[in-house]
């Protein structure tokens, strides 16, 4: 305790005696011995009020010792066990995580990680991508403060994210890669990048592109062959070598008839080539037969409309056309949908042909619209009392029915710009969003859809929806659910055909089974998503082989089946809701992906580089006890001992406050008994 503090405490304890003196002794006559009593009581409440305003402190520390962190991250993909290294990369983590001087040295940490890190200590090498560098950055993001080491335990082959040779963390940790798998490089021969459009149309030609390379000393020369649904369709034959050792093949092939076709593309393999799986790679291209023309009509130059047209041609199955509103009729006839953008007075020859067509049109209205003219010139709703324009934020209706929504959300959207006023729907309405202002939801749709007979319409009563696109790239860093729902949109508005209620939304071809699932939306008799149906979902493989029925799992406003344990094959489903007679069903095909097992040799270089960037150093597996005795042995990973001092307060604030109440009462409580004032 400080000597200040002490002071105090006496000063306390000497003005109460001071005060209490005062006013029982001074000058006071009377000598018994309740005088006493009541002097006491007052001095301990005067004294203890004091000593609250002192409140003393008692100051202790504690030392301990602070251990630098070990991490030991152990690669868990399958191009380990593929390598038959797996038995290794066990026996070399048990023999450092049971060393007992990196134990007495260390706070030892274990991690396994193949596209994600994952805190754990079983390794299943069934890892089906590698990203190291996601793995170093989450942990120097984990022991940002702190004193640490990296084992790194890898063959060093990535599939997935950043080079890791120029990884360079925030702050200062070694990297010790411990090189598992055969070092040795061979001659190879692989198929690398292989691109195609999705969509091609019948009787058109299609461009196909791969890069094949090649690792090895000696000229070769091999066929390349470009097989559509197992027929060869295209031969080339390329010369490659040392100094030549890469070449990228080009080509056009014709779609000659409607449907998924899977591409190939193969190389002849090297005489005695260790691994020949990395020799060919497949794609799938979907060929139709029409494609679909989407005129966006506008008087006027908007962000909007560059977005629109972004999200829509993402899908190549479909076209967009920018004109103005004084394009002829015969334009007008070339469309399959009209998005109507801000109209005005100009698109009079517009809504004359829309009156007399069943084309499905999308009208975006905002602050420039012309409700004046547009309430006369359609009759599917009319806007009234026309207010000024107002921020409407988009509030998503999770009842919405008439197609699926997927997972697209507005959480946190910004607001359209649009106008306040009344709304009138003559025809059928659906709500696909709601509007609130400034907090307060309203009963007024943001976002639309309107059937009258069998013209289908759809209707945003605001502008700025490029915020809404570039907002869901913040999100997820991919512009995908945007352009999906305005593809789902163009969709509807383009068909004609009666409403389902049970609608399939799945990709006819995954590249691998970790990203293959198929949704289902399922609605009652009113159109309405029913979330207490019993769906079920039985996939039998093309070989009868296979069978397998299980239940399908509500989620949010849909239905899925997660399809990820499946093996690469065809298969066909059907898909089935009890008590109800209503099926729907499709085929889809899982391609043999797995870039794990195309990897031949472990990476030494590289994994040598990173070491050296972050001042760390290579080894093999029969040089760990040299790995171990460095770091055991590290003067920068010794460990310091650290002090931590503790305030400890020595009165009970509730307690001394008891006290004066106590005493206070005490003394009154006797005075009156006694009869004293």
């Amino acid at each position: 305790m400080e000597l200040r503090t002490v002071l105090l405490i006496v000063l306390s304890a000497v003005a109460a005696i001071t005060i209490v003196f005062y006013q029982y002794y001074y000058k006071n006559p009377r000598k018994d011995s309740l005088k006493f009593y009541l002097a006491g009581l007052r001095f301990i409440a005067i004294f203890c009020g004091l000593l609250l305003l002192v409140n003393p402190k008692f100051v202790s520390k504690n030392y301990f010792l602070e251990k630098p962190n070990l991490i030991l991250l152990v690669d868990d993909s399958y191009s380990i066990k593929e390598a038959g290294s797996d038995d290794t990369v066990k026996e070399t983590v048990n023999r450092i995580s049971e060393n007992v001087n990196l134990r007495e040295r260390f706070s030892l940490h274990q991690y396994e990680f193949g596209e994600r890190l994952v805190s754990k200590d079983s390794l299943l090498f069934d890892k089906k991508n590698t990203d190291i560098t996601n793995a170093l950055t989450d942990i120097a993001e984990i022991f940002v403060n702190s004193s640490s080491a990296v084992i790194l335990v890898t063959d060093g082959n990535q599939t997935l994210g950043k080079d890791y040779q120029y990884f360079n963390p925030a702050h200062s940790f070694s990297v010790h890669p411990v090189v598992v798998g055969d070092t040795t490089q061979y001659q190879d021969l692989s198929i690398g990048l292989l691109n195609a459009n999705r969509y091609a149309f019948l009787k058109n030609k299609f461009p196909i592109e791969a890069s094949i390379s090649y690792n090895g000393s000696t000229p070769i020369s091999k066929r390349v062959v470009v097989s559509v649904n197992g027929t060869p369709v295209y031969r080339e034959r390329i010369e490659l070598s040392a100094s030549n050792y890469s070449f990228t093949l080009n080509t056009l092939i014709e779609a000659k008839s409607v449907g998924i076709k899977t591409i190939k593309v193969e190389v002849e393999p090297l005489d005695n080539e260790k691994k020949i799986i990395n020799n060919s790679k497949e794609t799938f291209v979907e060929v139709i037969d029409e494609k679909t023309n989407v005129i966006i009509v506008s008087d006027m130059l908007h962000p909007d409309i560059g977005a629109l047209t972004k999200a829509i041609e993402s899908n190549e199955q479909r076209s967009v056309t920018i004109a103005k509103p004084s394009l002829s009729t015969t334009d007008l006839e070339e469309a399959d949908i009209l998005i109507l953008y801000q109209p005005n007075r100009r698109f009079s020859k517009v809504y004359e042909y829309l009156s007399n067509s069943r084309t499905g049109h999308f009208t975006i209205t905002g602050a420039q619209t012309d409700w004046t003219f547009l309430n006369q010139a359609q009759q599917a709703y009319r806007f009234q009392g026309i207010g000024p324009t107002e921020e409407l934020v988009p509030v998503l209706n999770n009842s919405f029915g008439l197609f699926g929504l997927s997972n697209f959300e507005v959480d946190a959207f910004p607001p359209l710009k649009g106008n306040l006023g009344d709304l009138e729907f003559e025809g059928a309405v659906e709500s696909i969003m709601f509007q609130q202002i400034r907090g307060v939801n309203l009963d007024a749709p943001l976002f639309a859809v309107i059937t009258n007979g069998e013209q289908r319409e759809a209707v945003l009563f605001g502008e700025n929806i490029w915020k809404w696109r570039a907002q869901v790239f913040r999100n997820d860093q991919s512009f995908q659910n945007f352009d999906d729902f305005m593809g789902k949109l163009m969709l509807y508005l383009t068909s004609n055909s009666k409403r389902s209620r049970l609608n399939l939304d799945f990709t006819p071809v995954f590249e691998n089974a970790q990203s293959a699932n198929i949704k289902a939306y399922y609605f009652d008799e009113s159109y309405t998503f029913d979330a207490n149906a019993s769906l079920t979902i039985n996939m039998k493989g093309q070989d009868n082989e296979f069978f397998r029925e299980v239940p399908m799992v509500l989620k949010g406003g849909f239905y899925e089946v997660d399809l990820s344990d499946l093996e690469a094959g065809e298969y066909e489903f059907t898909v089935t809701v009890e008590s109800e007679n209503l099926k729907s069903g499709g085929r889809f095909k899982i391609l043999d992906f797995n870039p794990e097992k195309k990897l031949l040799s472990a990476n030494f270089d590289k994994l040598q580089q990173l070491a050296e960037r972050t001042n760390g150093k290579a080894y093999i597996p029969i040089e760990v006890n040299a790995l171990m005795d460095e770091l055991s042995n590290a003067e920068q990973y010794r460990p310091v001992q650290k002090s931590r001092q503790n305030v400890v307060s020595l009165i009970d604030f509730g307690i001394l406050l008891g006290i004066i109440a106590l005493s206070l009462a005490l003394e009154w409580f006797i005075r009156k008994y006694n009869g004293l004032i």
